[in-house]
């Protein structure tokens, strides 16, 4: 990650960086300094087309850009759940068509977001697809807290992340951040959606002076769709101590290709969202 990524060096912490997109002239500007904007093109189609997505940061090897990030909330209940966009009517190509899309933190959230790697033809991020949009727990899940805590399937809850600020796991620092594996808007579907929750301090921080990070996140939680953006494998966040090797020991690790993301650090991504079935 570059210098300029970071939280000056008295704090020791990365930050957040909100990207802005302009004409035809494509470039990032955080409110204290700059992001990257990523491009890449496949062909577009129903439902699919040119996205700008928030990502967590790509910062190494060759993923094309970062993992989708998920907006999150903590329910009445202390559940933790992504935000799904409002389903809406578009006119695409002359066809009208019915598309996840709303205004959230003065951007525009979209599920064309995690339309890549075939999870577009996926039920649940069809519009339309009933979910109660609750994170569950993920079967054999790589971190030992969670699988002394949840079965598969179990809702995530706030309080079992109550020592957020210094859990770890022996790999990187500690007090980073405490992740669940989880899936989302899973049930009753085919296919699981794979996502990574984190609770970390950092993100609290960073959501004080940022519109995105304070409607996006929620008491320090975050979330991304775990699949990465090059080959379609599933990364990890703190879970190999190789991950070292590669300056992500406190990252989001792909081991099958040395793809890094930095789950702190949230960027644009420009890129062409692949079309969803045609029903």
């Amino acid at each position: 990650m570059s210098a300029s990524d970071k939280y000056p060096s008295e704090s020791g912490r990365r930050r957040f960086v909100k990207g802005v997109v302009g004409g035809a002239a494509l470039a990032g500007v955080g409110a204290m300094g700059s992001a990257t904007v990523n491009t890449l093109t496949t062909a577009g189609g129903v439902g699919g087309g040119s996205t700008i997505a928030k990502t967590i940061a790509h910062t190494g090897g060759p993923a094309p850009r970062g993992l989708p990030q998920i907006p999150v909330r903590v329910t009445d209940e202390g559940y933790i759940e992504g935000i799904w966009p409002e389903t809406t009517t578009v006119t695409q190509e002359g066809q009208e068509i019915e598309v996840a899309q709303e205004e959230l933190g003065g951007e525009t959230y979209s599920g064309a977001w995690y339309q890549y790697c075939g999870v577009e033809s996926q039920e649940n991020v069809q519009p339309n697809f009933e979910s109660d949009n609750l994170f569950r727990a993920a079967s054999g899940p790589p971190y030992d807290w969670q699988a002394d805590t949840y079965s598969g399937g179990d809702q995530i809850h706030i309080d079992d992340f109550d020592d957020y600020t210094e859990w770890g796991n022996g790999i990187g620092s500690d007090g980073v951040g405490k992740p669940a594996a989880v899936t989302w808007r899973s049930e009753d579907a085919e296919t699981n959606l794979n996502a990574v929750v984190i609770r970390s301090p950092e993100i609290e921080e960073a959501a004080q002076n940022n519109e995105w990070l304070q409607a996006s996140t929620d008491q320090g939680f975050m979330a991304y769709l775990n699949v990465c953006t090059h080959f379609c494998c599933i990364p990890g966040y703190k879970v190999l101590d190789e991950s070292a090797r590669y300056d992500a020991a406190d990252g989001t690790y792909c081991v099958c290709h040395q793809s890094v993301y930095d789950p702190f650090t949230i960027e644009d991504a420009l890129f062409i969202a692949r079309p969803r079935p045609d029903e």
